[in-house]
């Protein structure tokens, strides 16, 4: 299935870029080795080549070497793959995927404390609103 979203090796790219740009691709290369993913010189060169096209990354030329910068922001590729993950495995649900991902990931205490402080922050943005209808955990449990 055809998607908007960047593959496995192309969000590597993208996180080594929102880091640091703009880089030349031997430095790029450099730093997915050290995230042990060491991938051969042509195939790195295609596949930011590739992230151009699709309008991921932009390129500058300097000297004899292109640079190589995020064109999109991190925010957005985040929030494009989320909202895809929630539509297309949760039925659109947002508390379901938060419940699944508290009930299967490894939560320590001061993440959980991060968590409440930023549900309550968007409490404080939507209080007054009603929930909405047959989007909460007991409205799609009683259906079942």
């Amino acid at each position: 299935m055809p998607t908007d979203h960047p593959t496995e090796l192309e969000l590597q790219l993208l996180k080594i870029l929102w880091d640091e740009a703009p880089l030349p691709v031997r430095e790029i290369r450099q730093r997915l080795a050290e995230r042990d993913r060491d991938v051969a010189h042509t195939t790195v060169i295609t596949v930011l080549n590739v992230m151009v096209e699709k309008k991921f990354l932009k390129r500058k030329k300097l000297k004899n070497a292109f640079l190589f910068s995020p064109r999109v922001k991190r925010s957005s590729v985040c929030g494009s793959m989320v909202s895809d993950i929630v539509s297309r495995v949760f039925d659109g649900s947002a508390s379901e995927l938060m419940l699944s991902l508290l009930e299967t990931s490894d939560v320590d205490a001061d993440e959980l404390r991060d968590i409440k402080r930023l549900i309550d922050r968007k409490s404080r943005r939507v209080s007054g609103k009603a929930p909405a209808a047959g989007n909460s955990r007991k409205s799609k449990e009683s259906k079942q």
